[in-house]
């Protein structure tokens, strides 16, 4: 049995074909580098958001104006908090977002109009300026003041002290020292309200 060919490709056709299966190589080449590339990165920012830079999102109203609900945060992993630091710890089971008012083994003390003092000892106590709240309050208050903070906790109460549920009540209590998640640096949500949480 006998081929015929009418006609043969010519030496252009066939460094045009030559050509487009090499790009497809190079392209599948290019795409398969891309997806393992992609994958790597999103791998390390889960690893990094989950081990050191944990992203929160704000439920409720107990930090307002500070924090509102559905904000998202961006926490750093530390092991020291100063005064002031707004701190996200584990409770129950959920993560809760306070602000940092007396650290392991100085003294709080709350007045009914909401007035704070923090103190080394009972006598050299000072009232702490909260420039980040809106209004003072005893709010839901359990505990005998003067109080000290037990060693390895902290003494943590929210922005909105009306509302908020903290150390001032035994349900929550001062935080131990390995439930804290981390301090928040930055809202990175809402947009019009991205920067530093202070």
């Amino acid at each position: 049995m006998k081929v015929k060919f009418d006609t043969l490709p010519t030496s252009q056709q066939l460094e045009e074909e030559l050509s487009r299966a090499k790009y497809r190589r190079r392209y599948r080449s290019i795409l398969r580098s891309t997806v393992y590339t992609l994958i790597t990165v999103a791998a390390i920012a889960v690893l990094v958001a989950t081990l050191l830079m944990p992203v929160l999102q704000i439920y409720g109203s107990s930090m307002s104006p500070t924090l509102a609900d559905r904000d998202i945060v961006l926490s750093i992993k530390k092991s020291e908090f100063n005064s002031g630091d707004v701190v996200a710890f584990y409770y129950n089971n959920k993560i809760l977002v306070k602000r940092v008012i007396a650290k392991s083994g100085e003294w709080v003390n709350v007045t009914p109009e909401g007035d704070v003092y923090v103190g080394k000892t009972v006598d050299d106590m000072k009232l702490l300026d909260e420039p980040y709240l809106e209004a003072k309050a005893m709010g839901d208050c359990n505990i005998e003041f003067p109080y000290q903070v037990p060693e390895s906790r902290v003494f943590v109460m929210g922005d909105h002290r009306d509302i908020s549920v903290d150390s001032r009540n035994t349900a929550v209590g001062c935080v131990a020292e390995e439930q804290l998640v981390g301090k928040l640096v930055f809202r990175v949500w809402p947009l019009a309200f991205f920067g530093e949480i202070n």
